[in-house]
């Protein structure tokens, strides 16, 4: 099965429709698979719904999706960086759901599991819980957490050989696993292509059973959110 496609438009043309659940890996800015997300934007599709952990910032990352009002949904747990963002939500255009970093992280493994729902104690006694199973184990409350499973995962990782087998670079680690395992559909930007066999099995990050789409982009542009120098 070749899994190595051309470009990200190409990758994406025959998959992403309109009202799709969209799973993207990344945290702020880091780890971000730019090329897929650029493409879903040119690709027009509306009414989406993102999961991630963040919306980028504004005319970045999936910060994109939202100047175009492709996103309807967003699942996220951080959304300071974005006042785009802000805006729609404080106007009511934009749905939000608010998940823990941790909940959230746990809920998409658990989906690329096949586990549908778990107990956790983030969030009991809070808005979080409103609405949700709370159950007593151990003498302490837990609140029932249903898992992610997006229609489609778009993954940035560093580095894939052609049997989709991958490796993140340091904190680009992040979101990337785990929204590899829930997607339906995962799509992968990487920096380097090497042959079947010139990864180390021991280094293997996410393994390419969960891949079915590669896209090299060689040269991301890599913007640091918040830069900080010391005074010379």
């Amino acid at each position: 099965m070749n899994k190595l496609y051309p470009d990200a438009a190409t990758a994406l043309a025959d998959i992403v429709k309109d009202g799709q659940t969209i799973a993207v890996g990344g945290f702020g800015l880091c780890g971000i698979p730019e090329a897929l997300i650029g493409a879903l934007r040119d690709s027009g599709k509306k009414n989406l719904t993102a999961i991630s952990n963040n919306a980028g910032v504004d005319g970045f990352g999936l910060g994109q999706l939202l100047t175009t009002r492709q996103i309807t949904k967003m699942i996220s747990s951080y959304v300071g960086e974005n006042k785009e963002f802000e805006r729609q939500y404080l106007a009511g255009e934009l749905q939000l759901e608010f998940t823990p970093q941790g909940t959230l992280a746990e809920k998409l493994r658990a989906g690329g599991a096949g586990i549908p729902a778990f107990f956790t104690k983030t969030g009991v006694g809070t808005i979080v819980a409103e609405g949700k199973e709370v159950r007593e184990f151990d003498g302490e409350q837990y609140v029932m957490e249903r898992a992610l499973v997006a229609d489609v995962s778009l993954v940035k990782a560093y580095k894939a050989d052609k049997a989709g087998n991958l490796v993140y670079r340091k904190t680009a680690r992040n979101f990337n696993p785990n929204v590899a395992m829930a997607g339906k559909i995962t799509i992968v930007e990487v920096e380097h292509l090497v042959e079947i066999g010139e990864i180390d099995p021991d280094e293997v990050h996410t393994p390419g059973i969960y891949v079915h789409r590669i896209v090299v982009n060689a040269n991301p542009e890599k913007r640091i959110e918040q830069r900080t120098v010391t005074p010379s």
